[in-house]
């Protein structure tokens, strides 16, 4: 039987995980990939798909045996994901990972406003408390998401206030895992707080947007009562409501807040703007 890579990489049907993958296939770096759905994974020279469920403790001992580097995309989000994170993690002791690059987010904090943001720091506590070698990517808002928080009626809206986001974009995260993988005893114990190149208010992403797509979009500044009523048009559960509007609340309390250069540091180019960004949405396929 052929021996699997020792690099593993999760998260391949997403777009960091996916982004992250094809980055390390251009660099010619053998990989295996983890994957809930192995048939949904994409193909790569030098690299091999494994089943693996970060909620299963059987499946993700097998898929991690002689894995030496780990990137963890954090899990979806859901009601039990940390206790999948958990899971994996022990799993991951087990098998003998030696070094974990976990993306986890801007400000992690016990009591971080965004309340996602307090399991993200309760995986880092863990990866510490067991003892496995590691690397935080704290990303902040993607830069790919502000467009989908335009309502159907132009508005943006959310307890924002006049707070500020260094947002960042998924493929700047992905060049930055990309590098750290390849080098890990290089980044071993850093944490690196990922942001674009500058902080703007929701106002002013309303008004990036307005201009790139050639329509009216403004921001409305709702209260937190507001918040909580205008999402329950969506049956979701409290800790889903509670996560929707903790996002705007945190940038309202300055917690998004911040440019750190760290894209530029590790990968030697600067991260996209907003407006960089919307500009590549713009660019024609080829043919």
């Amino acid at each position: 039987m052929q021996e699997l890579p020792a690099l593993a990489v999760t998260g391949v049907t997403g777009t960091v995980g996916r982004l992250t993958a094809d980055a390390l296939a251009d660099a010619g770096v053998p990989f295996r990939m983890l994957a809930r759905s192995p048939e949904r994974a994409p193909h790569f020279p030098d690299s091999a798909v494994v089943a693996c469920s970060y909620g299963d403790a059987a499946s993700a001992r097998a898929a991690l045996e002689g894995v030496q580097t780990l990137f963890m995309v954090s899990a979806a989000e859901n009601a039990e994901r940390l206790r999948e994170h958990e899971t994996f993690l022990e799993a991951a002791a087990e098998a003998g990972v030696r070094h974990i690059v976990y993306t986890s987010f801007f400000g992690a904090a016990p009591d971080a406003t965004f309340t996602l943001a307090r399991d993200h720091y309760a995986t880092e506590q863990r990866i510490r408390q067991l003892g496995i070698g590691h690397t935080f990517l704290r990303d902040n808002l993607y830069l790919d998401f502000v467009e989908f928080m335009v309502g159907e009626d132009g508005v943006i809206r959310g307890p924002a206030g006049d707070g500020r986001a260094a947002m960042v974009a998924r493929s700047d995260v992905a060049r930055v895992a990309a590098e750290v993988l390849q080098h890990p005893a290089e980044h071993a114990g850093a944490t690196y707080d990922l942001t674009g190149p500058e902080e703007l208010t929701m106002a002013e992403v309303a008004e990036k947007l307005a201009e790139h797509f050639g329509r009216a979009i403004s921001f409305h500044d709702e209260t937190i009562e507001e918040a909580y009523e205008s999402r329950k048009k969506w049956d979701a559960p409290d800790w889903q409501y509670d996560a929707w509007v903790s996002t705007y609340t945190a940038i309202a309390a300055g917690e998004l807040a911040g440019v750190s250069g760290a894209v530029e540091r590790v990968t030697g180019r600067r991260p996209l703007s907003l407006d960089e960004y919307l500009d590549t949405r713009r660019m024609p396929v080829d043919s």
